[in-house]
């Protein structure tokens, strides 16, 4: 009828705007480089820890630094992992907020799919573990519910270098959100003593930051002392330390102080600690984290084989996939959404694949679970590694139709540095 506006069907997995396709794009650079960091510090580890210098490798992590006030007399491998880890949080606090008040989550339709996929990609591998490590591992469900976005853009890097626009953006909203639910299953599930008074009186530098950075307030040697102030606080309460990334975090202001266009306060602290953490945070957690004694092919074969490694292993592989699945099917089932043009529902299972790579998190909480043991250890990286083989084999066989996608989404006829489709 004449004057009746035709609306689009949903698409799922379309592309966004071209300055959001843009930053998409220059933060999967940077966490791809991380990535490959994040292996070749792992590969390091698990090299040494398995040398005639083992020792040595585990002396190096129990090395004690730092004062005694408020139990910050940390060895090294408990800084990497409470203070290095915070500054990883600290930057997915950041996007996380920058995408809920000017990204793709600020969009209750777009951020429907990869909100529910990484629901669904916690609760699933979640029940799954917990199905087969029973009660004696119960501690641990939440071991396998985690995505490390440097691991699987590094896999990405190397397979999937010409995957739509719209699959890597919505891999990387996932993997955010993801983050998010992680830091809260920290606090809440994994603070094994709490001192309210340290929480409380961390408050006070966290408030002076949030009033700063609303202010505009940048100059580090400012802003610093009361970022470590509050970390140090939450970490002396039996908070787990990481938990004060986030929260600083979101105290950052989003868009511009004086309303126009450009990078806001939060995308320039972006900017700036996104190569701390990918480039030094992560790596340095890694390798102090992944260096377990293997024990040679009979020795893996006997850690695998017990219930709780089990139970990592096949809620990375199997439970983490399923979960994102069903949960994007049922989205798509009841809003009647399509998939984007030219992709299919195995790019999904590929993707899904792909996210099974728990790594950097997925560590830090079997830490926190079972205070280290090397066979969860093992668990999480034969998890990793099974999810990274299969997603590339999977990826792979929609390699051309990728490469046709891509040189679609980067043709620029008139030469002006906006692709076409975005115009």
């Amino acid at each position: 009828m004449p004057g009746t506006e035709i609306r689009r069907a949903p698409r799922l997995f379309d592309r966004s705007t071209w300055p959001e396709a843009r930053r998409i794009a220059d933060i999967l650079r940077k966490e791809t480089i991380g990535g490959a960091l994040l292996l070749a510090a792992a590969l390091a580890a698990m090299v040494w820890a398995n040398s005639p210098w083992a020792q040595a490798y585990r002396d190096l992590g129990a090395i004690e630094v730092g004062p005694a006030v408020l139990h910050l007399n940390l060895d090294l491998a408990t800084w990497a992992a409470d203070g290095l880890l915070a500054i990883f949080f600290f930057v997915a606090g950041l996007e996380l907020k920058r995408e809920f008040v000017a990204g793709d989550l600020s969009d209750v339709r777009r951020a429907a799919v990869p909100v529910a996929a990484a629901f669904g990609g916690v609760l699933i591998p979640a029940l799954l573990y917990l199905a087969i490590a029973g009660e004696a591992g119960a501690r641990g469900w939440a071991i396998p519910t985690a995505t490390d976005i440097a691991f699987a853009l590094a896999v990405l890097a190397v397979v999937g270098r010409n995957l739509p626009a719209g699959l890597r953006t919505f891999l990387l909203t996932l993997a955010v959100v993801d983050d998010l639910i992680a830091i809260v299953i920290i606090a809440v599930f994994y603070t094994a003593h709490l001192s309210v008074l340290p929480l409380l009186v961390a408050l006070a530098p966290l408030a002076v930051f949030a009033v700063l950075v609303r202010r505009r307030v940048n100059t580090w040697w400012v802003l610093l002392p009361l970022a470590f102030a509050t970390w140090a606080l939450v970490h002396a309460s039996g908070v787990h330390a990481t938990v004060a990334g986030v929260l600083l975090a979101l105290t950052v202001p989003v868009p511009r102080r004086d309303g126009g266009e450009g990078p806001g306060l939060a995308e320039h602290f972006e900017h700036r600690f996104r190569p701390i953490s990918a480039g030094i945070a992560v790596p340095v957690f890694a390798f102090f984290s992944a260096g377990v004694t293997l024990g040679g092919l009979s020795g893996l074969a006997g850690t695998l084989s017990d219930p709780i490694a089990l139970g990592v292993v096949a809620g990375l592989v199997v439970g983490k996939p399923v979960g994102i699945l069903l949960a994007t099917w049922l989205v798509a089932r009841f809003t009647r959404a399509s998939l984007d043009e030219g992709l299919a529902w195995i790019d999904l299972v590929g993707l899904s694949v792909l996210a099974g790579i728990g790594f950097t998190v997925s560590l830090l909480i079997g830490e926190l679970a079972f205070d280290g043991q090397s066979g969860v250890k093992v668990a999480v990286l034969a998890g990793s590694l099974a999810a990274a083989l299969v997603a590339t084999v999977i990826l792979r066989m929609r390699a051309r139709v990728y490469r046709r996608l891509h040189a679609a989404e980067t043709r620029d006829s008139d030469g002006d540095g906006v692709p076409d489709c975005y115009e």
